[in-house]
C-alpha cells in the first residue's frame, strides 16, 4: 500500500478564499480529482497529458459511476460511490484541518498514485509538492495505538426502533450522539481492534457535496484515541476496507501510530 499527503493552497484570507478552499467545499469534486491518479492503462497511453475530457470510465477508481441511472440524495446516495477496497484496488481518503485555514488530504491506496497526472491541469490547487510513501503495516497482538477516524456512523431503523414511522422503517440515519462509542465499539469487535473508551475523544460536525445541482449534507464523527489490536489479520484488513459507510466522501480511513513504550516494537 501506499500513503499520500497532498497539501492543500486555501489562501490565508476566509473571505478571499483560493481555488483549493473551494474545491475543498465539495467531496464529490474531491473524490472525482483524487480517482484521476488511478488512470486505466489505455487512458494514460491515449492521453498521456491529460488533454482530453474527464470520462469516469476511463478511470477505474470511478469506472462504477458511469452507470448510475438515479441520483438518489441523502445517506441511500452513499450506495452509489461504492468501489472494492482490497490489496490490488481502491483507496481512502481523510481531510485533515492544519493551523491557519490550511488543510491536508491524506490518501492512503492499494497501489502507487500517480497524482502529477491527476493535478496536471489542476496543480494550482495544491500548495506543495505531494508527498508519497510505501506503507507495509505490521502490529502485534495486544499492541497498543494511537488511532484517528473519521466516520458517518449510521443505524438503519426497524419497527422496533422507538423513533421509526412507518415510513422510514428499513432507512439510515444518523446515531446518536450518546451511542457513537458505542457505534465504534461494535465495529471494533469484529475489526480486530479494541477501543479505549477513556482515551477517545470524538468531535461531531458536517460535510457538504454537490452532484448535479443536488446537494446534501452528511454528518462527520471524528474519533481521535488509543486502542488495542486483538486480531492481527482482521486489523490489517480493516485497514485495508475502512470503517463504515460515505468512503469516498473522506469517511472510513483509520490512521494509526505507535505509543512510546508500548511494549511492542512493529508498530507502524
Amino acid at each position: 500500500m501506499y500513503l499520500s499527503q497532498l497539501l492543500i493552497d486555501t489562501g490565508t484570507n476566509p473571505d478571499r478564499p483560493r481555488p483549493g478552499r473551494l474545491w475543498l467545499r465539495n467531496r464529490y469534486r474531491i473524490h472525482q480529482r483524487l480517482c484521476m491518479a488511478f488512470p486505466s492503462d489505455p487512458r494514460k497511453k491515449s492521453d498521456p497529458e491529460f488533454l482530453a475530457p474527464y470520462k469516469p470510465e476511463d478511470f477505474p477508481e470511478q469506472r462504477h459511476l458511469a452507470d448510475q441511472k438515479k441520483h438518489e440524495v441523502g445517506h441511500d446516495a452513499l450506495k452509489q460511490v461504492h468501489s472494492p477496497r482490497n490489496d490490488k484496488a481502491g483507496f481512502l481518503l481523510r481531510i485533515d484541518p492544519l493551523p491557519n485555514g490550511r488543510a491536508v488530504i491524506i490518501v492512503q491506496s492499494s497501489i502507487e498514485p500517480d497524482w502529477g497526472y491527476a493535478f496536471r491541469n489542476a496543480n494550482y490547487l495544491l500548495a506543495a509538492p505531494p508527498e508519497v510513501k510505501p506503507f507495509e503495516p505490521r502490529f502485534s497482538k495486544g499492541q497498543c495505538l494511537r488511532f484517528r477516524l473519521a466516520a458517518n456512523p449510521t443505524r438503519r431503523l426497524s419497527k422496533h426502533s422507538p423513533d421509526a414511522k412507518e415510513e422510514s422503517i428499513g432507512k439510515r440515519v444518523p446515531v446518536p450522539t450518546d451511542q457513537l462509542i458505542d457505534w465504534l465499539a461494535r465495529r471494533a469487535e469484529s475489526a480486530g481492534f479494541f477501543v479505549e473508551r477513556d482515551a477517545t475523544t470524538i468531535q461531531t460536525g458536517y460535510i457538504y457535496m454537490n452532484k448535479n445541482g443536488k446537494g446534501q449534507r452528511l454528518r462527520s464523527v471524528l474519533f481521535d484515541g488509543l486502542l488495542r489490536v486483538t486480531d492481527t489479520n482482521a486489523f490489517l484488513e480493516t485497514l485495508v476496507r475502512g470503517i463504515g459507510a460515505g468512503k469516498a466522501f473522506g469517511f472510513g480511513l483509520l490512521s494509526v501510530a505507535p505509543v512510546p513504550n508500548s511494549g511492542s516494537e512493529n508498530a507502524t
